[in-house]
């Protein structure tokens, strides 16, 4: 079995890629970062920064597990993973054959994060996510850039469509 991570900051496009990947790659399955919760999660992102921004703070047992049940079950020849660390992260690195990063421009990834995820809010909460976007979470998206960007074995453009960005990884994938 192959395991391929796919990295990328928030709303860099990780989820969509993986579904389409997996719509397309005969015998494979994913896991989704985001579906799990994790003990030491990072709830101060600032915070994780100053103190080194160290991965390992994250426990990813139960997603480990779960990459440990799927390999034991034989069932699969792929297992893309929707993760966001690529090698980073001692628990998961040596699971991990391939590690790609899709590299969406951060104005994109922003644009995207607000109209996925702030449809709702009012001019005035959006305006405040655009504030604390400016002081805090632009800085954390490139503490990832400039972590896991570099320890991926491919960089894909995000600003690619979904269909090219899927096409390229599977050509990778099947090396």
């Amino acid at each position: 079995m192959k395991i391929v991570a796919i990295a990328a900051v928030t709303a860099g496009g990780k989820t969509s890629t993986v579904n389409e990947i997996k719509k397309r790659l005969p015998k494979s399955t994913s896991l989704h970062f985001d579906d799990y919760s994790f003990d030491g999660e990072v709830e101060d992102f600032c915070k994780w920064m100053q103190d080194g921004a160290d991965y390992n703070v994250w426990d990813l047992t139960p997603l480990k597990n779960d990459i440990e049940k799927i390999i034991r079950a034989g069932e699969y020849e792929y297992l893309i993973l929707d993760y966001p660390f690529a090698y980073q992260h001692k628990m998961l690195s040596d699971f991990i054959d391939v590690a790609i990063f899709i590299d969406t421009p951060l104005d994109i990834a922003l644009a995207r994060r607000v109209l996925r995820d702030m449809k709702n809010e009012s001019a005035d909460e959006i305006r405040n996510e655009m504030e604390s976007y400016i002081k805090y979470a632009r800085a954390v998206y490139v503490q990832f850039l400039r972590d896991i960007l570099p320890s991926s074995d491919y960089v894909i453009d995000g600003s690619r469509t979904l269909d090219l960005i899927a096409d390229e990884i599977i050509k990778i994938i099947k090396l």
